[in-house]
């Protein structure tokens, strides 16, 4: 009986190819993992970020001079409740207040936001005189 030649794949290049394929895979889902982790941690970021910004844009609209202090609260944003720190100090401008805004989740210590700016120090409008 004569044989052909057989073709196909033997069973130890076949298992060779699918672990190639199945490290290639774990590679794959590994870097979607870290991609997926670095996105909420951004987003988390981006959210704190915006609870200090409105501290402070909220200190520009009212008009207000802090005083040389250190307060805390709390802010909603997102859906979650972000814990917010902010320090006034004054500077060497009398007309200048240095804040600094720190914000973490409530339940966390670590802080995701730090923002430090200056407030200036809202104009007086001159009462016109009275005839």
């Amino acid at each position: 009986m004569n044989r052909g030649k057989a073709f196909g794949f033997t069973l130890v290049e076949v298992l060779v190819a699918l672990a190639v394929v199945a490290i290639a895979f774990t590679a794959i889902l590994t870097a979607m993992a870290h991609a997926i982790d670095v996105t909420t941690d951004l987003r988390e970021r981006n959210l704190a970020l915006w609870v200090a910004q409105n501290r402070w844009v909220q200190h520009r609209l009212a008009g207000e001079w802090p005083a040389a202090d250190t307060k805390t609260g709390t802010a909603d944003m997102g859906g979650r409740e972000w814990r917010w720190q902010e320090r006034v100090s004054t500077t060497g401008n009398e007309y200048l207040r240095r804040i600094e805004i720190t914000v973490q989740h409530a339940d966390d210590e670590q802080v995701l936001a730090l923002l430090e700016g200056l407030l200036p120090r809202p104009q007086q409008t001159a009462t016109p005189p009275v005839p």
